[in-house]
């Protein structure tokens, strides 16, 4: 079912969440088609469960709406549940990103350029994944939200000076977006 996305200034968005327990597969199977219903209404690429109120460490990404530009994203699509970092590049790069929980704002964030991940599927199946490229960046992102962190918190100072009164007027409930938010 599709929820409504919790923009900045809602609590959730801060929270480190929790681990899902992995013996409750209704609840799981329940909290990713929702995440997929709503990603998909919402037209992005990623979303984590603390975006929909949820304070728990499930994400998703959808690479193929950013085929066109990426087209190695085309059919890049994962579930990542209780993921946990297990490597991480030394090497960075840095990449315009936008946020569903920060509708409008855009900024030049620093990520590593490759990754590897140990999660949960949705099929509760142990993986262990290297990303790279976009890919790596999407599921980057989304593990931010995982931890409290959005990616305004990672841009440079000045940058962040600049969009402050932008994000004031979204945790105001000051906000477009094309799809139904929530402040909590």
């Amino acid at each position: 079912m599709v929820q409504p996305i919790y923009v900045y200034g809602s609590q959730v968005l801060r929270e480190v969440a929790a681990p899902v327990d992995l013996n409750d597969a209704e609840h799981i199977k329940s909290l990713v088609q929702d995440l997929k219903d709503t990603l998909a209404q919402a037209e992005g690429c990623g979303l984590a469960a603390p975006q929909i109120g949820v304070s728990e460490r499930v994400v998703i990404v959808d690479g193929d709406v950013m085929a066109d530009v990426y087209p190695y994203l085309k059919g890049f699509k994962r579930t990542l549940i209780n993921p946990v970092i297990l490597e991480e590049s030394e090497k960075k790069c840095e990449y315009n990103e936008g946020c569903l929980s920060v509708p409008g704002i855009y900024a030049d964030v620093l990520r590593p350029v490759s990754m590897k991940v140990a999660y949960y599927n949705e099929n509760l199946e142990k993986v262990e994944e290297a990303f790279d490229k976009f890919g790596c960046r999407m599921v980057q992102h989304e593990l931010s939200h995982l931890d409290g962190n959005l990616f305004v918190d990672n841009v440079a100072p000045i940058r962040k000076k600049m969009l402050t009164k932008k994000l004031l007027n979204i945790a105001h409930g000051k906000v477009s977006a094309h799809y139904n938010t929530k402040i909590k």
